[in-house]
Formats: C-alpha cells, sequence, structure tokens
C-alpha cells in the first residue's frame, strides 16, 4: 500500500497502518521512503530478486534471438521507437536510480524489440519487426500495434521470437504475428 498524501494517511485504519508499519521494519521487504519520511512502496525482496533475475534472462534471450537472426542473413537493429494514438514517436526513455545490475537510462523500450533487414533482388530490401516474449504471448494492446504497423505498411511481417525447450536445450521459434492477429476475437 503507497502512502502518498496526509489525506491517505488520515483515511487509513488503524490495522492498515500497523500492518505498513510492521513491513517497514520486517527484514522481508524493501521500504522507499518520501521526503516527507512517509511509507513510499514496499516490496518483497523475494519479488525484487526475481524481478531482476527475470529482467537478465529475458536480456540473455534477446541477445540469443539476435545472434540466431544475424547467423541466418539478417541485418538487425534495436527499434527505439513506439506508437501512440496512431503515430509513431520515440519511445521514452526510463531514467532509473544508478546501480550495479542497470545502468541511469534504459532506452530499448520500443515495441517491437527489433527492426530487421534483408536484401533481396533488385536492391530492394525486406523489412520486418521482431517482438521476443520468452512464453510467446502477446498482450491486447501488443496485438493491436502489431496489426496497425502491418495495415499502414511500415513492416512487411511481424515475427515473435518465443523460447522453447527441447531435450535441455533452449531454441528460438519464430510465430508470425498474422496467425496471431487470426485467432484474435473482434
Amino acid at each position: 500500500m503507497e502512502l502518498k498524501s496526509v489525506n491517505v494517511e488520515k483515511k487509513l485504519k488503524r490495522r492498515d497502518f500497523l500492518e505498513e508499519i510492521k513491513k517497514a521494519s520486517s527484514e522481508e521487504y524493501i521500504t522507499e521512503w518520501d521526503d516527507e519520511g512517509r511509507i513510499g512502496i514496499q516490496k518483497k525482496k523475494s519479488n525484487v530478486e526475481r524481478g531482476s533475475m527475470s529482467k537478465s534472462s529475458g536480456g540473455a534471450f534477446e541477445l540469443k534471438v539476435r545472434k540466431d537472426l544475424e547467423e541466418k542473413g539478417w541485418i538487425i537493429d534495436k527499434w527505439s521507437n513506439n506508437l501512440e494514438g496512431g503515430k509513431i514517436i520515440p519511445s521514452k526513455r526510463v531514467f532509473r536510480k544508478f546501480n550495479a545490475s542497470m545502468g541511469v537510462m534504459t532506452i530499448g523500450t520500443g515495441f517491437p524489440d527489433f527492426v530487421a533487414f534483408q536484401k533481396m533482388e533488385n536492391d530492394l530490401f525486406k523489412v520486418i519487426g521482431i517482438e521476443v516474449k520468452m512464453n510467446g504471448t502477446l498482450s491486447r494492446a501488443e496485438k493491436e500495434k502489431c496489426a496497425w504497423y502491418l495495415e499502414n505498411g511500415i513492416f512487411s511481417e511481424i515475427l515473435i521470437a518465443g523460447k522453447v525447450k527441447k531435450k535441455n536445450r533452449v531454441r528460438v521459434e519464430y510465430v508470425n504475428v498474422e496467425e496471431i492477429l487470426g485467432r484474435m476475437r473482434e
């Protein structure tokens, strides 16, 4: 529970307030305090560790996908744009506090993750988008963005790179987003 204003603190029941104090003094939680000394955000340490492990394994899988596509003859670059209100805009820069696991700023927050080019005949290029998802599933908003990119000719196709484990080996499986969009309800 976040306590961000005096009004919120006044409305808290005594039991809830005592629960917040217990969490703040517990070794199980990480508590951030605001400038005025009130409880800001409380996170379970186990969830923080799981989140950082998920982030690092997701980044490693992105590198695996990139290497796989480069081996197949594609020229890969990070897509640093996003779709908002029917317009392509530069993705927002995410500023984070500096610590050992990540830098000061994260740039790669665009959708899809990569843009890939492949030279065809007559000096033409095929341009596709690649979204990396460990579980291979997209949210409804991501599906709508994919549909817009395809309808407006930004990408000739969009692939979803998913992680598949077979006999203790991880391999990348690509699914064309048009297959997913075909199953989507209106």
